[in-house]
């Protein structure tokens, strides 16, 4: 593990969100960081603007990054700026804050003089999720094939400038970090949604495996690779694997299953239930599963993510409240149901 020398000016892009607010406020706890200044065209809310109170904010978007980063004289930029899933604008808008803010802001980078350090969030949608997938993925795997999903799709396009980013500019430190999905029981994101409605829609015949991220950790990681030097590309995930049914299980919900069709339809009448917006990223995870593998990060790092199933119960510590069934009634549903199958199944044979 490699220190960074006393750092100067840092800038976090998003910060009126909950990973960029977090990390913009660690960071300005520091010792080691002089100024943080946060970049983001919006007014973080009440209860996050409380704990920016050492942070200034620029309101301005990737566009203005030229002139804001230069007359900041940055030294480390944190890019978080980016959305996973189609909000109010639709997918154009969020391709032109993923992708074309992304290019602007590295165009900024570029033209930067006293800048050491580049930190980017990125996701392990890289790797997109189909039948042709390896068990596990490392950095070095290359996608199977094109992901269907526009976020994923973004990430490939964002990692691809990054490249770009480092021929041109090999003095720069530049760290990429592949996030697996984040939980816990303060994130709230399309997947902590869809875990916490009472009925879980699944797809028929299929249980993927599912690797998480605490949010807590990812954070930790964050700052890290703020303060420390570990260039290069990570994998960040907890530990070990839940099957989509043991997830639903663990978490007191019902699940739905559907044939694969029906998900998109259920999807889509999550979205107009304000339950969350779900891509096709996230359908073809709930189809096809993601499991990475973070050695690499572990041994750069020095620092091991809680596991998959540690993150997923601290989510459900935090939405007890909201458990549709106890494990009782849940054994006794899915008795019933078998119960029902065998009948239908007994009735069929006769009539055969």
């Amino acid at each position: 593990m490699a220190v960074t020398a006393a750092l100067g000016v840092v800038v976090v892009t998003g910060i009126s969100r909950y990973l960029g607010a977090h990390v913009a406020a660690r960071l300005a706890a520091d010792d080691r960081v002089g100024r943080v200044v946060g970049l983001d065209p919006n007014e973080p809310a009440a209860e996050i603007q409380e704990m920016l109170s050492g942070v200034e904010h620029v309101r301005a978007d990737a566009g203005s990054a030229p002139t804001v980063v230069a007359e900041l004289d940055a030294e480390v930029v944190v890019h978080l700026s980016l959305v996973t899933s189609p909000e109010p604008g639709g997918r154009a808008a969020m391709k032109e804050q993923n992708v074309i803010g992304t290019m602007q802001l590295l165009a900024a980078c570029q033209q930067a003089p006293h800048l050491r350090k580049l930190v980017v969030r990125s996701s392990t949608a890289a790797y997109g999720a189909s039948f042709r997938d390896p068990a596990v993925f490392t950095e070095d795997t290359e996608p199977r094939q094109v992901p269907r999903g526009g976020f994923a799709r973004d990430i490939l396009d964002v990692e691809g400038y990054l490249r770009g980013f480092r021929r041109r500019r090999p003095d720069v430190s530049a760290t990429v970090l592949r996030f697996a999905p984040f939980i816990g029981s303060r994130a709230d994101t399309t997947l902590t949604r869809y875990f916490a409605q009472p009925f879980v829609p699944t797809v028929l015949g299929r249980d993927p495996r599912l690797q998480f991220l605490h949010v807590d950790d990812a954070l930790e990681v964050l700052h890290r690779s703020v303060v420390e030097d570990h260039p290069g590309t990570y994998n960040v995930a907890g530990a070990g694997v839940l099957a989509l049914s043991q997830a639903i299980r663990r978490a007191g919900r019902l699940a739905v299953p559907v044939f694969e069709p029906g998900l998109s339809a259920a999807a889509t009448l999550a979205g107009g239930l304000r339950l969350g917006r779900y891509g096709l990223d996230q359908l073809d995870l709930f189809v096809h599963g993601r499991v990475v593998d973070t050695t690499r990060l572990i041994e750069e790092y020095g620092f091991e993510p809680r596991t998959t199933a540690s993150a997923f119960d601290d989510f459900i510590r935090g939405h007890a409240d909201r458990a549709l069934v106890t494990a009782e009634q849940m054994a006794a549903a899915e008795r019933t149901i078998l119960d029902g199958i065998r009948r239908v199944r007994a009735a069929a044979s006769e009539s055969s």
